[in-house]
């Protein structure tokens, strides 16, 4: 059994920054992608940014220049720098890993609201 734990999130003001961050533990198979994801009240879950195990990323394009993901791969924990944030950036995030069988994963989630 595989879990996720997310942290790091919270309130913040508008144009500041949040640090998010998801440890995987259990037995976990050649993990290929970690990622972020997140969904607002009444929107879809939408992918924010994923990280393969080669340190490939891909983002979002309405966060491109303020998030960042990063990786340890030996702890098998996923980070996302949020700087800048925006009002519209409000929502629960969630932490997903997907492994070498192609099982996907997700954390419970935390919430991040941005005031103005």
């Amino acid at each position: 059994q595989v879990h996720l734990v997310e942290s790091g999130g919270g309130l913040v003001q508008a144009g500041g920054s949040l640090r998010l961050s998801c440890a995987a533990s259990g037995i976990i198979f050649s993990p290929r992608a970690m990622g972020w994801y997140r969904q607002a009240p009444g929107k879809q879950r939408e992918l924010v940014a994923d990280i393969t195990s080669g340190i490939s990323t891909n983002y979002a394009d309405s966060v491109k220049g303020r998030f960042t993901i990063s990786r340890h791969n030996a702890k098998n924990t996923v980070y996302l720098q949020m700087n800048s944030l925006k009002p519209e950036d409000t929502a629960v995030y969630y932490c997903n890993l997907v492994d070498g069988w192609n099982h996907t994963y997700w954390g419970q989630g935390t919430q991040v609201t941005v005031s103005l």
